[in-house]
């Protein structure tokens, strides 16, 4: 989307950002990774080196969790809800939960994973790798996504159809 901040785009007049928020509204501790907003009760965290990729972004939240399970969500993912979290959760057995989308894909952010085996998954350097070379060898469990769950935001068309 052109270097577009998607935290900040709106869909159904709440950004990105408050939806993923929602969806874990009933954690203990929410770690979010990108630069610092406005947002009560959260804690930020950026990746070393900024832009080192998802996985680089995964390692730095989970320096903030000390609970047992994470949600490792994306911002781009306004259809993941809280109960999607809780479906999730209620899953994730000894490495975790990944939703799956209508074609059988992993949407590896957007899963449950109990903490420490993610710790124990992360490459010593982060930086470029993977999701699914780090998160597939944990053999989650697969969650089917519900209607509009899985559909992310990845253009601007992607954003009109979110607000039909």
């Amino acid at each position: 989307m052109g270097g577009v901040d998607k935290s900040a785009l709106l869909v159904a007049g709440r950004t990105l950002l408050d939806h993923a928020l929602d969806a874990v509204r009933g954690a203990a501790r929410v770690v979010v990774v990108g630069p610092p907003r406005q947002a009560a009760g959260v804690t930020w965290a950026r990746e070393d080196p900024p832009g080192g990729g998802p996985v680089a972004g995964l390692a730095a939240g989970l320096a903030h969790v000390a609970e047992d399970f994470v949600a490792v969500l994306a911002v781009d993912q306004p259809g993941v809800t809280e109960s999607t979290v809780d479906r999730l959760r209620a899953a994730a057995g000894g490495g975790g939960a990944v939703l799956v989308d209508a074609t059988g894909r992993e949407q590896w952010l957007a899963g449950v994973w109990r903490t420490e085996a993610l710790r124990a998954a992360l490459p010593a350097d982060p930086r470029g790798a993977a999701m699914r070379s780090v998160l597939g060898p944990l053999a989650p469990a697969l969650v089917p996504a519900l209607p509009g769950e899985a559909r992310d935001v990845d253009t601007p068309e992607d954003l009109d159809e979110h607000a039909r």
